[in-house]
C-alpha cells in the first residue's frame, strides 16, 4: 500500500497532534528497515516488529520512542491492512512497562524459530521470586501502554518531578476529561478561551468545590507549561462559589465513646490521629525510624505539601506502639526469609542508599497483611495499610455510638486541634504540630470554638419560665 495514501488517510483519524506528525515518520522508518519502496506493502507481523525493535535498541532508542513506533505500526496495520487483531498488544504492554520504569528497560532477547515467548519481547523482567512475571497481571494500574503519546509524556514528566501517584492519576483524569470536551479533541491545539471555558463550566454548571476546580486548573497548567513548554496567559476563571465549611469536630465525650470500639492496631491508629494530630495517611505510612521513644516525638515525613514536621508522641500509646513495631519486625524478618523484604523509597533515597529498602528502620510501622505490586514499577513489596480498613470500622463505631455527625477519620485530627486550643495551647504551637504553612489555616479552629462568645449567655436562657 502506498505510503502517501497512508499519509492522506491519517489526516481523517482522531489522533493526537504528536501522533499525526510522528506516525508517518515511523512508518517510513519501518519501510526503510524492510527495504521496501513506498508502493510496496509492509510486512506487519509480530516477528517483523521484533526485528525492527532490535535495530532500534541497538541505536539506543528509549522505550517510549520504541512504544510510539509500535503504536504507529499497529495503526498502519489497522488502517491500511484492515487487520484489527491484537497480535502486537503483548509487545506494547512490555514496552509500556519499560517506559513506566526506565530502570527496568532491558535489551531485547533474540527470538529463536520465529516464536514469541512472553518474556522475550523486551528482555523479560523478573519478579522478586526469580520467575517471569505474568503478562496479564503486570500492567501497572493507571498506566496504559496504548495511551496517546502526549499522555505518556505527561506521566513521564510527573514522575520525573516526583509527584505523588495519586496526583498523577488525578491530573491524567483531568486531561482526559478536558480532551473529550475539546472542540477538536486535541489537547495540544486547545487555546486559552477553551481552557477558561472548561474551568468556568466546572464552577457554574458542575458546581464543584473550590479545591476541585483548583486541582483541574493545576493539572492543565502543569500540562501546558511543564510538558508542552507553553506559557498560558492569565486565566480569568470564574471561581466556584462553594464556601469553605467549618470542619467536623467531635466532643471529648464523643471521642471517648468512639475509642471504646477500637482495639489493637486500630486503637493505636486512633490514638495517633487524635493524640498526635496525624492525618489518616500519615499514620498508616509511618516508618519505624521516625518514632523517637526517648524524646516522645514523631517525625512526619513528606506530609501535605511535601513538608516534614515534628509532633508529640502521647505517653498513653507508647507501650502499644512499641508492641506494633515488634510485630512489624517479625513480619519483615519473615519477608526477608521468603526473598522479599524491600520497601518503597523515594527515588533520591533509593539512589543514595541502594540497600536501605531492606533495612528494618525504613519499614512501615503498620505493614499491610499481604504483599502487593507497586502501581508504578510492578515490583512486589509489602505496602502500608489500606485506608478502607480503618474507615469502615470508624463508620461502624459512629453508628454504634449514635453520633449523628458527618465525621470521618480526619475528624480526629480536627478534634485534636480544637481540644488543644480549648485546653489553652498557643495557636502557634498547634500550627507547628499540624504542619500548617499559614497560621490562618489553623485559625479556623478558633471559629469552631467560637471563643469570643464562650462567656455570652443567650437571652432565651434568662427566661426562667421558658423551660417549664
Amino acid at each position: 500500500m502506498c505510503l502517501n495514501r497512508y499519509r492522506r488517510m491519517i489526516r481523517n483519524c482522531k489522533l493526537g497532534k504528536d501522533d499525526v506528525v510522528w506516525f508517518p515518520k515511523w512508518i517510513d522508518r519501518y519501510r526503510s528497515f524492510q527495504n521496501r519502496t513506498e508502493d510496496q506493502p509492509l510486512v506487519v507481523t509480530a516477528e517483523a516488529v521484533i526485528e525492527f525493535l532490535h535495530s532500534l535498541l541497538r541505536s539506543k532508542t528509549p522505550a517510549w520512542n520504541r512504544l510510539q513506533g509500535v503504536r504507529a505500526i499497529e495503526h498502519y496495520r489497522k488502517l491500511v491492512c484492515k487487520d484489527s487483531s491484537a497480535e502486537l498488544q503483548e509487545i506494547k504492554v512490555k514496552l509500556g512497562r519499560a517506559h513506566a520504569n526506565p530502570d527496568l528497560d532491558r535489551a531485547l532477547t533474540p527470538v529463536a524459530g520465529g516464536s514469541i515467548p512472553t518474556g522475550a519481547l523486551i528482555g523479560g523482567m523478573e519478579n522478586d521470586s526469580g520467575g517471569q512475571d505474568d503478562l496479564a497481571s503486570d500492567v501497572a494500574p493507571g498506566f496504559d501502554p496504548t495511551e496517546p503519546t502526549i499522555i505518556l509524556r505527561t506521566r513521564r514528566e510527573l514522575r520525573a518531578q516526583r509527584y505523588a501517584y495519586s496526583t498523577e492519576v488525578a491530573y491524567i483524569n483531568w486531561l482526559k476529561r478536558f480532551s473529550n470536551l475539546c472542540p477538536r479533541g486535541d489537547l495540544e491545539s486547545a487555546n486559552e478561551p477553551e481552557i477558561k471555558r472548561f474551568l468556568t463550566d466546572l464552577a457554574v454548571e458542575g458546581n464543584v468545590a473550590v479545591s476541585t476546580q483548583r486541582q483541574a486548573m493545576s493539572a492543565l497548567l502543569f500540562f501546558y507549561q511543564r510538558v508542552l513548554g507553553r506559557e498560558l496567559e492569565f486565566l480569568d476563571v470564574c471561581v466556584s462559589e462553594k464556601n469553605r465549611r467549618l470542619p467536623v469536630v467531635l466532643s471529648e465525650k464523643e471521642v471517648a465513646a468512639l475509642s471504646r470500639w477500637f482495639a489493637g492496631r486500630d486503637r493505636l491508629l486512633f490514638g495517633l490521629m487524635y493524640g498526635a494530630g496525624l492525618r489518616h495517611k500519615e499514620a498508616r505510612r509511618l516508618r519505624v525510624k521516625d518514632v523517637c521513644f526517648d524524646q516522645r516525638q514523631i517525625t512526619v515525613r513528606e506530609g501535605k505539601g511535601d513538608k516534614d514536621r515534628l509532633t508529640m508522641l502521647p505517653e498513653s500509646i507508647v507501650a502499644a506502639l512499641a508492641d506494633q513495631i515488634r510485630t512489624a519486625r517479625l513480619i519483615h524478618e519473615s519477608d526477608l526469609k521468603a526473598g522479599f523484604g524491600e520497601v518503597y523509597l523515594p527515588t533520591a533515597l533509593k539512589q543514595k542508599y541502594p540497600n536501605a529498602n531492606r533495612e528494618f528502620c525504613w519499614q512501615y510501622v503498620f505493614p499491610s497483611r499481604q504483599r502487593s505490586k507497586d502501581p508504578r514499577t510492578g515490583k512486589t513489596r509489602r505496602h502500608y495499610l489500606s485506608d478502607s480498613l480503618f474507615c469502615g470500622r470508624f463508620k461502624f463505631a459512629l453508628r454504634e455510638c449514635g453520633i449523628e455527625k458527618a465525621a470521618t477519620p480526619h475528624s480526629l485530627r480536627h478534634s485534636f486541634a480544637t481540644h488543644m486550643l480549648q485546653g489553652g495551647a498557643d495557636i502557634r504551637t498547634v500550627q507547628e504540630l499540624l504542619g500548617h504553612k499559614d497560621v490562618a489555616t489553623t485559625m479556623i479552629y478558633t471559629h469552631v470554638l467560637n471563643r469570643a462568645g464562650v462567656l455570652a449567655i443567650s437571652p432565651l436562657d434568662s427566661l426562667e419560665s421558658f423551660a417549664d
